[in-house]
């Protein structure tokens, strides 16, 4: 099913190294907001720095694809010092198949990280790698993406 990911955890910081060689995974194409960060906010995830750091060791490639616009994705991007993809249009796979190109891996070494299930999880079934879908750092709770958590709640059951 296109909206049912491969993996669920409570956070990035639940990818270790026994889970990525267990499942052969090689490279992580990570979602920004409430991935790595809340939303909208210019500093990560305490935590974050820390396992960006164990993922470097383990020689797991990593890429920001966000569907924000660069002057968002940028500073921090840079600050983690994370390759990154902006206006990745997500559910559309342009921006992972440049990400997944960029790592030079094969598409099943790689997984797309993110909170929602229709951009991060479907894009990443589209494009054929596997997916992880993570908790939201912070649950929104107004307009539109109220709607879409409420949505997806009806297609996989979350602990929110």
């Amino acid at each position: 099913m296109l909206f049912k990911p491969d993996f669920a955890l409570k956070n990035v910081l639940d990818i270790d190294g026994p889970f990525l060689k267990k499942n052969n995974i090689k490279g992580l194409i990570l979602d920004l907001d409430n991935t790595l960060s809340i939303h909208g906010s210019p500093v990560e995830e305490v935590g974050v720095l820390e396992w960006i750091s164990d993922m470097r060791r383990l020689d797991i490639k990593l890429s920001v694809v966000s569907n924000n616009f660069k002057r968002r994705v940028k500073p921090l991007a840079e600050k983690l010092g994370l390759d990154f993809i902006s206006f990745g249009i997500k559910p559309f796979t342009f921006g992972v198949s440049r990400a997944v190109k960029k790592m030079g891996l094969s598409r099943k070494q790689v997984c797309v990280v993110g909170d929602q299930i229709f951009t991060d999880v479907l894009a990443g079934n589209l494009s054929g790698t596997r997916t992880i879908l993570v908790d939201p750092f912070l649950l929104e709770t107004k307009g539109l993406m109220k709607l879409k958590r409420k949505i997806e709640k009806s297609l996989f059951k979350r602990k929110f």
